[in-house]
């Protein structure tokens, strides 16, 4: 967590200068590093990863945030799939997803919605730029 800290330029003590820090709320998004190739939820509802954005991030803790050393699990699952027409680019994907983080006892500690786009086609070089 202070490795985290340092490199999202917190100055914050509670996440760099006590024996068990807390964790800063966005930390959460570090659980995608250990997700296990294919094991995604985007491969699950075949996104093309080439053509992906990211459209939001939010957090919710039912109480403080966990400290270091605390256990956590997640299950990911997604809450909503939409399309919508966008202005260049296609229709557009929408997948929403919500991760639920349990502390050792089982007890809802926090949950991370995101948000997911795929574009209708990928991305290309507008006229004039580099």
């Amino acid at each position: 967590m202070r490795e985290f800290s340092h490199a999202t330029k917190s100055a914050n003590p509670d996440y760099l200068d006590v024996a068990e820090p807390v964790m800063p709320p966005t930390f959460l998004t570090t659980v995608s590093f250990w997700s296990p190739p294919g094991r995604s939820v985007f491969s699950k509802v075949k996104m093309d990863l080439r053509r992906l954005l990211h459209g939001g991030q939010e957090y919710t803790f039912h109480g403080p945030p966990p400290a270091a050393g605390t256990t956590l699990t997640v299950q990911t699952r997604v809450d909503d799939i939409y399309e919508k027409e966008g202005k260049r680019g296609g229709t557009m994907t929408f997948v929403v997803t919500v991760s639920e983080f349990r502390d050792e006892a089982g007890r809802l500690v926090a949950e991370a919605r995101s948000t997911a786009i795929e574009t209708g086609k990928p991305a290309t070089q507008e006229a004039g730029g580099s």
